[in-house]
C-alpha cells in the first residue's frame, strides 16, 4: 500500500490549478451525480473551503490557511 498523496504543502500562492474552474468541475460533478449544484453564495465558499482543507495542509488547528 502506499502512503497518502493528500494534503498536499501549502501551494496556494505557486498553485495555478486552485481556480473557480475547478470549484465549478466539482459543482457540475456532484449535479452529474445526482446531487443538488451548489449555486449559493454561501454553498460555493463552504465547496471551496472544503476543497482547499482537502488538497493542502492547513494548520494544527485544522484552520483553513488563506
Amino acid at each position: 500500500m502506499s502512503d497518502r498523496r493528500y494534503p498536499l504543502p501549502d501551494l496556494r500562492s505557486d498553485d495555478r490549478r486552485f481556480t473557480t474552474g475547478l470549484l465549478f468541475d466539482i459543482a457540475c460533478l456532484l449535479e452529474a451525480h445526482g446531487y443538488p449544484r451548489p449555486v449559493a453564495g454561501g454553498d460555493l465558499i463552504w465547496w471551496q473551503q472544503a476543497l482547499f482543507r482537502t488538497i493542502y495542509r492547513t494548520d494544527h488547528e485544522g484552520s483553513v490557511l488563506i
